[in-house]
């Protein structure tokens, strides 16, 4: 069966970390974003257990409004999105949003500009001759645009748009920062306002703890003859038995009879740590 269209944008292959996950309530499909930066209907949205809820009176509403704007980028109507500058009479769909150079801005209201009303960056600064963007190493041009951005902090860190989007994505809002000087907070408040969507979790390499491991203690008797009956993954609480980690590396370990210790020693260092034949 093909897979169903957003109701708001027309698109079954837009990209999910700019629209957002599919949901199917009413009999209607629509992306998550495309419904808040939707004109009108964030305003009669409601929060339930941490999401946000729309009648779907509302929503057919929006559609039916939308049927009679063209979207200034594709030119098909629909476009459920309106330039937030007073006045302007620019509409558009959001996945259209990143072709026409668009900002949508990911926080509070959820404002979205045409390209010419969106933000510029600020910064005075210009890479120097030969600049490559410091998450793809690919050129960068010769000074900010819609599609390259730059840290406002140490104006050093250049990037593309589309890279600085993935690092958030998969930082999230928990350890995102500048790649360069590893700022945050005027670093991270910059690339909201420019449009970078920055998503409310940890990050991503935590899914799953991946690297629940690191968290863990060594365990198990690396001498090369383990003389503990009960094997080299067990030991006491004291005494001869009592497993000592390296105090350097942590990664290795010994019962105290297995490397000849007293029963006093506290301290231990692996081979590797303390030298062979040491």
């Amino acid at each position: 069966m093909r897979e169903p269209a957003c109701v708001l944008c027309g698109r079954t292959d837009a990209d999910p970390e700019i629209c957002g996950p599919k949901h199917v309530d009413f009999g209607m499909c629509a992306h998550a974003f495309c419904m808040v930066f939707s004109t009108g209907l964030l305003e009669q949205a409601w929060l339930v257990d941490a999401s946000v809820e729309v009648a779907p009176e509302d929503v057919r509403r929006v559609i039916q409004e939308a049927e009679q704007k063209h979207c200034s980028i594709c030119s098909r109507m629909g476009a459920t999105i309106a330039c937030a500058e007073t006045g302007c009479e620019h509409h558009f769909h959001l996945p259209c949003a990143q072709e026409g150079e668009c900002v949508t801005q990911y926080f509070g209201q959820y404002s979205s500009f045409c390209q010419e009303h969106s933000p510029r960056q600020a910064v005075e600064a210009a890479p120097e001759q030969n600049a490559a963007c410091i998450i793809c190493m690919e050129p960068v041009g010769d000074g900010t645009s819609y599609h390259t951005l730059v840290c406002p902090a140490c104006k050093h860190a250049w990037f593309h748009r589309s890279c600085i989007q993935g690092q958030a994505t998969y930082a999230g809002i928990d350890c995102f920062q500048c790649p360069l000087c590893r700022d945050v907070d005027v670093f991270v408040l910059d690339m909201v306002v420019m449009g970078i969507r920055i998503p409310l979790s940890g990050p991503t390499w935590e899914d799953g703890h991946a690297y629940a491991s690191l968290g863990l203690r060594h365990g198990r008797c690396d001498a090369s003859e383990c003389l503990y009956p009960h094997g080299r993954e067990q030991a006491e609480g004291e005494g001869p038995w009592e497993l000592l980690l390296c105090s350097s590396c942590a990664a290795e370990g010994t019962h105290r009879r297995c490397s000849y210790l007293s029963n006093t020693t506290d301290a231990w260092e692996c081979k590797t740590c303390a030298g062979v034949g040491t």
